[in-house]
């Protein structure tokens, strides 16, 4: 609500002159003292602006608020109309200010221009309908030119937060940063606060640092070398920076137990199996069965390391929880928004094995020991299961593992899980040529129709997960009942498992692999 003796700040625009192109546009340079728009329906239209050349292309519009520098050279049978306006009251906005050109107009707004030119030549006219009109074309133009705005500034935004991301260890100044985005290093200041709520040499000051307790995560350099690592000069001032950041110096930092946070099943899991919880993790009714934990500790709107409701419902429980390191895959969108919490440790989502990724949360919690005993209970464990099948089914032979939705097929590779890392790599069974031609070693997984799972033939069939609909259903079942399926090898031998526990095989990790490798045990032996 304003109050009586308030004005209201807002801006009004009159026209004062509407005319088609070719009957004023030569002339308007010299003439008019006034801003004004050119808007133009069909042809191209030549002229030189502040000494630029510059074309009009059919469904543009261009804005001038100084007609100084403005000459027309050629309407190249252009239709159109020019718009000369006033402008009332205070000028804090100036997108219909400044000399622009937008191109690729709507056709509202196009439209909206026809009927101003229309109402204007009409006899008898309505100035207040003509006023109207002008009024909405102002505001489809104004939301157009706002919009793009946004966009253009989203887009330099984006590529200069990706530099600064991979080149914070050089020296990179504001004014350097400015100029790549090609604004003013005021307006790259502003803009760049606005979209990361720090200023400039406060986001470098975090990066640097956030760098800084991913290197202390896994040995204590000395300070000086430190600083060199991450693009400071010398230790005292890196020291200085992390204490006002962190709350303690980096030698406390590292000698402290970390609170660790993980944002996906596979690496709460790897945590558990090291004897560790974290203080907030991503939780499966799998794990949750072997580890029951509060509702406090589970991130919310996740299933399966699937987050369904965005960092923003979880960012209080985040911070409230004063992770020391947050874990979790690369490539995910969390990074950028939960910077300002902690370090995020980012493991290659399909370059790594379970093991390796186990080994390296291992390293972060210093549990190397426990790592290194539970992988080695699990190798005796693989030793004793291919002593078990050497003497009930000899050679291994070809396994294929299904993963079964209502829509599509989906065929596992090891770095996939879903039990086929355990049969390619531990218990000696081969990928059938049927994938192998398929690329699967590359992709990790292939997509097929329900209807082409009868086409990949393979001495051993593993179904780990089968389809919750009912359409899904009837398509599978019109698959095991033709010819093509019944004549497969496996299915003759006895050799189809059709286990459909989804939970259990959908992690990749320590416990699950364990949990695994004992089902697949039991149907390969029974």
């Amino acid at each position: 609500m304003y109050k009586d003796n308030q004005l209201l700040s807002h801006l009004f625009y009159q026209p004062i002159q509407i005319v088609k192109l070719n009957e004023m546009l030569s002339d308007i340079g010299t003439q008019s003292t006034h801003p004004f728009m050119v808007i133009v329906y069909e042809g191209y239209l030549e002229c030189t602006l502040q000494g630029r050349h510059v074309q009009l292309s059919p469904n543009s519009v261009m804005l001038l608020d100084d007609t100084d520098d403005f000459h027309l050279l050629e309407t190249c049978e252009s239709k159109g109309i020019v718009i000369q306006y006033r402008v009332y009251g205070c000028k804090t906005d100036r997108l219909l200010q400044d000399a622009i050109l937008i191109e690729q107009c709507s056709y509202r707004l196009m439209n909206l221009a026809k009927e101003v030119e229309k109402e204007a030549n009409a006899e008898g006219n309505n100035p207040f309908r003509l006023q109207k009109l002008f009024g909405e074309l102002l505001e489809v133009l104004y939301s157009h030119l706002r919009d793009n705005k946004q966009q253009q500034e989203g887009l330099w935004i984006d590529k200069v937060l990706h530099y600064i991301n991979l080149y914070f260890r050089e020296e990179l100044t504001r004014e350097q940063m400015a100029e790549k985005a090609q604004v003013s290093p005021e307006h790259f200041s502003r803009t760049f606060h606005k979209h990361t709520g720090y200023t400039y040499s406060e986001y470098l000051t975090l990066l640097r640092i956030r760098e800084s307790q991913k290197r202390l995560l896994f040995s204590m350099p000395k300070l000086d070398e430190l600083a060199q690592e991450v693009g400071y000069n010398e230790g005292t001032y890196l020291s200085r920076k992390f204490k006002e950041l962190v709350g303690v110096s980096p030698t406390a930092y590292y000698q402290k137990s970390k609170r660790v946070l993980a944002l996906n099943t596979n690496h709460t899991a790897c945590l558990l199996a090291l004897g560790i919880t974290p203080v907030l993790g991503v939780y499966s009714p799998f794990l949750e069965s072997i580890e029951p934990v509060s509702t406090s500790q589970k991130l919310k709107g996740y299933e399966y390391g699937i987050y369904e409701y965005g960092i923003a419902s979880n960012y209080q429980e985040i911070t409230a929880a004063c992770p020391d390191v947050i874990i979790n895959y690369s490539g995910g969108n969390e990074k950028q928004s939960l910077l300002s919490v902690a370090p995020i440790f980012e493991l290659p989502c399909r370059q790594l094995s379970w093991r390796e990724q186990f080994g390296l949360i291992a390293n972060i919690v210093d549990r190397q020991e426990v790592c290194k005993s539970w992988l080695q209970q699990y190798d005796e464990q693989i030793a004793q299961c291919n002593d078990i099948l050497d003497q009930q089914i000899g050679a291994r032979g070809t396994a294929i593992v299904w993963e079964i939705g209502s829509h599509q097929a989906y065929c596992l590779n090891s770095s996939h899980g879903r039990g086929s890392h355990i049969l390619y790599e531990d218990l000696g069974f081969s990928r059938p040529d049927a994938i192998v031609t398929r690329n699967i070693e590359q992709t990790g997984y292939l997509t097929v129709d329900i209807e082409d799972i009868a086409h990949y033939p393979a001495d051993y069939i593993f179904v780990t997960a089968l389809p919750t609909k009912d359409f899904g259903k009837e398509r599978l079942l019109t698959v095991l009942h033709s010819e093509k399926w019944q004549s497969l090898t496996a299915v003759q031998k006895k050799q189809v498992y059709f286990m459909n526990q989804y939970e259990i095989f959908y992690g990749y990790d320590p416990l699950s692999t364990a949990t695994q490798l004992q089902k697949l045990m039991e149907v390969l032996t029974s």
